[in-house]
């Protein structure tokens, strides 16, 4: 394992990517909004996920120069993206929000850890 991501892009675009989801859930776009709702998450604490996803940005970035931080938030987006799959399975919803959205992102996080941090 390294303490600095080799390469930095794939960390970099995930941590884009991070941008952008947490953008898009600031005031919840309609399937993002419906990607909650499926789950049953409670609306009163849909504004946690912005702030969440703009950490993990922000750690991803700031890992490129500060040993670790890269990889312990990585591993923290896979264990976010796990417990979402957990929440689309428990709600039964078993379509596009899970097969796409959270068991798309949990490969990415997973490549992205492995490329920069392990292999």
């Amino acid at each position: 394992m390294t303490t600095l991501p080799d390469p930095i892009w794939p960390v970099v675009v995930l941590a884009l990517i991070q941008l952008v989801d947490g953008a898009l859930s600031w005031k919840p776009v309609p399937f993002v909004a419906k990607c909650f709702d499926d789950v049953g998450f409670p609306r009163e604490w849909w504004w946690i996920f912005t702030p969440i996803k703009f950490a993990a940005a922000a750690g991803l970035i700031a890992g490129i120069w500060i040993p670790y931080l890269g990889a312990v938030t990585c591993g923290a987006l896979v264990l976010y993206f796990l417990l979402a799959i957990a929440m689309h399975i428990a709600a039964r919803d078993f379509g596009r929000n899970l097969l796409l959205n959270a068991a798309g992102m949990l490969v990415i996080c997973v490549a992205t850890g492995l490329w920069s941090f392990v292999l």
